[in-house]
């Protein structure tokens, strides 16, 4: 059971990544997660990678005695000009390695981390037509959100915690008050009394909702 459950802490950090190892991509349902992790990733090891996402390639040009700007070749490369093409192919490395190979097979003709980066978004995202569609089907689980009997309520509170996360990828905002009235009204009628309690001596439009779970798991606790 623990080399199981090892096995699975091993497998989720490899999805999610940690501070020493990048997320991984690794289906087109985990995109929105991914990208979310990515950014703060690539933004915490190194920031220069984070700007040849947002302005591209640059080019390593020199000009002519007529005033022509022209490609230089690789023979007159400074040390300077070097360094940056190896910033550049660092970070094309840095986010083609997180792809998995189903993944990154489709995408080897993207030669900059901008495209590549653009891309991926493209592909996963969709157009304007299916972003909505995504937000809509977000917005219905939402609204449908109940306790499944015979559920924990760790479990119940896991399920909103990642319901809610997809929600804010998919540029869903709701408000604390929303939040917070929808979590309460989806526990389990036994539940109603403390319900009832949270609703009428706190104040649920300034509550997170990680100070509201906190609430909901010392009423459980002192229920016990």
């Amino acid at each position: 059971m623990e080399s199981q459950n090892l096995k699975s802490h091993q497998e989720l950090d490899t999805v999610m990544g940690t501070t020493t190892r990048i997320p991984r991509l690794l289906s087109a349902e985990g995109f929105p997660e991914w990208k979310y992790r990515m950014e703060k990733y690539i933004k915490m090891k190194d920031f220069k990678i984070w700007r040849n996402i947002l302005k591209g390639p640059i080019r390593i040009t020199t000009t002519l005695a007529n005033g022509a700007l022209v490609e230089k070749g690789v023979e007159d490369h400074t040390d300077e000009d070097f360094n940056k093409v190896e910033e550049q192919e660092k970070a094309l490395a840095t986010l083609t390695m997180t792809l998995s190979p189903d993944i990154a097979q489709g995408f080897r003709e993207y030669t900059s981390v901008k495209s590549l980066w653009e891309a991926l978004i493209e592909v996963y995202e969709g157009n304007e037509d299916m972003k909505q569609g995504h937000q809509d089907m977000l917005r219905q689980k939402f609204n449908m959100f109940n306790h499944v009997l015979g559920e924990t309520l760790e479990a119940q509170l896991q399920r909103f915690i990642t319901l809610t996360t997809e929600m804010s990828s998919a540029e869903i905002y709701l408000s604390r008050s929303e939040i917070n009235k929808k979590l309460l009204n989806s526990l389990p009628k036994s539940w109603d009394m403390n319900v009832a309690v949270i609703k009428k001596t706190k104040d649920l439009n300034r509550l997170s909702l990680a100070e509201t779970m906190a609430i909901i798991e010392a009423c459980d606790l002192n229920d016990k």
